[in-house]
């Protein structure tokens, strides 16, 4: 025999080999896993110990934090992330209307990783049901009222306060406010360009917005200022600043200023500001012309300056 049929024939042989080692291999892991099966009949072979739910990874652009997520979540300690239902998660999750999105995704070997997006607040609100006190919510731009987890106390202690809006129940929180657009706006541009006028408003109503397209504020001191949501907030915030510059007289403090009807600015003085007597409190489903909780004291007869031009 040649020297290549010799090659040729040894080729052979060491395929023959290498294809019985093979078919050996496969029928051992085959018998292994059947094996594995026959002792743990009710365990499914991806749900080995190595793929339990060991960390939870939480990225938000709010405030909630992992605690918050591992009480909301409740996974049992022996889940596995294959056997997870990521859409029931998920639906705990935007169970807080202080979510407005959320994904939850499986890292392998052993991670869960939820992505949320959250509400923030811009006033807040006394909200009173048929039984029971009253308990504060937040209220979103977008109108959405939550209990708020995890902002900081004394942030929350700036935003004023809200009234004269019906909190209507829906499923497992309330409905979205209307008009709070036009207030965030409002609030918006005098916390900018304002800070400290803005530090000064308390209550802000939206009895009229409905009506007049009209917002009210009272200030800390119980003036009160109505704008109109039809004027560039920014002219009306200034006419109010050069208003109150000019308004040194303490005998004759300011009572109200009316924006909202452009550069002829109606303006009333009295001897006694007006106090306001605790948060004002919006009852479930209450009509939208509920009263601020504002008492006037006594006040000479108001003078109205309608010829001033700002």
């Amino acid at each position: 025999m040649s020297g290549e049929g010799r090659r040729r024939v040894a080729m052979g042989a060491m395929r023959a080999v290498m294809g019985t080692l093979a078919i050996g291999i496969v029928a051992w892991g085959a018998w292994a896993v059947l094996g594995v099966v026959h002792e743990n009949p009710d365990t499914p072979p991806s749900a080995s110990s190595g793929d339990r739910v060991h960390s939870l990874v939480l990225v938000t652009d709010g405030v909630l934090d992992k605690t918050w997520l591992a009480h909301t979540l409740s996974i049992p300690s022996s889940a596995t992330l294959m056997s997870l239902d990521l859409v029931q998660l998920r639906a705990r999750v935007l169970g807080n209307p202080q979510v407005v999105s959320a994904d939850i995704v499986r890292n392998f070997p052993d991670t869960l990783t939820v992505r949320l997006s959250e509400r923030s607040p811009v006033v807040r609100m006394m909200a009173q049901g048929a039984t029971g006190a009253p308990r504060m919510l937040l209220v979103s731009t977008d109108g959405v009222a939550f209990e708020g987890n995890g902002f900081d106390p004394e942030m929350v202690a700036t935003l004023p306060w809200i009234d004269g809006v019906r909190l209507v129940p829906s499923g497992n929180g309330f409905a979205p406010i209307a008009g709070m657009k036009a207030v965030s706006s409002l609030l918006a541009t005098a916390r900018l360009e304002a800070e400290g006028l803005y530090r000064t408003w308390r209550v802000v109503s939206l009895e009229r917005l409905a009506s007049d397209g009209d917002i009210e504020v009272a200030t800390k001191d119980g003036m009160r200022v109505i704008f109109g949501t039809a004027d560039d907030y920014l002219r009306q915030i200034a006419r109010l600043d050069l208003l109150m510059d000019d308004s040194t007289d303490p005998t004759r403090p300011l009572r109200e200023v009316n924006l909202s009807l452009g550069a002829q600015v109606p303006v009333t003085y009295g001897t006694a500001a007006p106090t306001l007597d605790g948060p004002p409190v919006n009852t479930l489903g209450a009509p939208a012309n509920a009263k601020p909780m504002i008492v006037l004291s006594t006040t000479s007869t108001p003078h109205i300056d309608t010829n001033r031009e700002l």
